[in-house]
């Protein structure tokens, strides 16, 4: 059986490159934007994870949800959430990545909320509960699988009779755009003939995926697709002085990035997606007014 959660051999997966706002405890995220490039990175994927969550609690009666982080890695998504009250498990294979996750749970004070389990989705259910999770992160995970169809139904087989699944995938059309604005027009057009999506030999990412291919998992996995985002749209495009230096410019990228973020237009040319997916007896996973801007 292939891995769906560990990285092949050949391939280094990194850490999620966007931490998450900070003190979510004090404080919800999207009530104070962050004022940072990094918060750029995540604010969307972020509110609508929130909303989704928010969903559930009010659906099941239940304040404290369970929620599965799956290569959640050092918690960049996993304290957050514990910071909003939730008990959040964090399989991953790397006890570093654990290790850190505990000096951050604990620095946050969450520690109570948050178990960091070392483990793979082959051997996924020796250390979690089969339908035992309210809500499951999939975050950065799909890139690295040599099945991705598998990975998802085994993700979707840790989500209860009602639950929410969050997956953040890296979308082809960015990798595109950024290879050509950057002057590399061959290996962009290369990035568009592979099947994986990859723009050459050097590329540190072995897979990505269109918003079709993704929501086409979720549904194959037996969910259906409530709300679909692109993910940093313009973030990794505009030039870091100008974000850093302009008064105003991070919120009003932030707001732009949330604007787009719904629009299938702009899906296509996303450095990331993220697709929210719902078990059929679930509500609606888009709230009326879409990402709060």
């Amino acid at each position: 059986m292939s891995d769906p959660m560990r990285p092949p051999v050949s391939h280094s997966r990194p850490q999620p490159e966007s931490p998450q706002p900070e003190s979510p405890r004090s404080e919800s995220p999207r009530s104070e934007p962050a004022r940072s490039r990094a918060a750029l990175r995540t604010a969307v994927v972020w509110d609508v994870l929130q909303d989704a969550l928010d969903r559930r609690v009010k659906a099941t009666g239940r304040q404290a949800l369970d929620v599965l982080d799956t290569g959640g890695g050092s918690g960049n998504f996993a304290v957050p959430v514990a910071g909003l009250g939730h008990r959040v498990t964090v399989v991953d294979p790397s006890p570093n990545a654990l290790f850190a996750l505990e000096r951050r749970a604990a620095e946050a004070g969450v520690a109570d909320r948050v178990r960091g389990v070392q483990g793979d989705a082959g051997g996924l259910f020796d250390v979690v509960e089969r339908g035992g999770y309210d809500a499951v992160l999939c975050h950065g995970v799909l890139e690295y699988v040599d099945d991705p169809a598998e990975g998802v139904r085994n993700v979707v087989a840790a989500l209860r009779a009602e639950g929410v699944l969050s997956l953040l995938a890296a979308g082809l059309g960015g990798a595109v755009l950024a290879r050509a604005l950057a002057g590399h027009f061959t290996e962009a057009r290369q990035a568009l003939a592979d099947p994986d999506g990859r723009w050459g030999t050097g590329d540190p990412v072995p897979r990505r995926f269109t918003a079709e291919q993704l929501t086409g998992l979720v549904e194959a996995a037996g969910l259906r697709v409530g709300a679909v985002h692109g993910v940093r749209v313009f973030a990794d495009l505009v030039p870091g002085g100008l974000v850093d230096t302009e008064p105003g410019a991070v919120d009003a990228l932030l707001r732009l990035e949330a604007a787009a973020a719904e629009l299938a237009a702009f899906h296509s040319v996303a450095t990331q997606l993220h697709v929210l997916g719902e078990t059929q007896g679930n509500e609606g996973a888009r709230p009326p007014g879409g990402v709060r801007r």
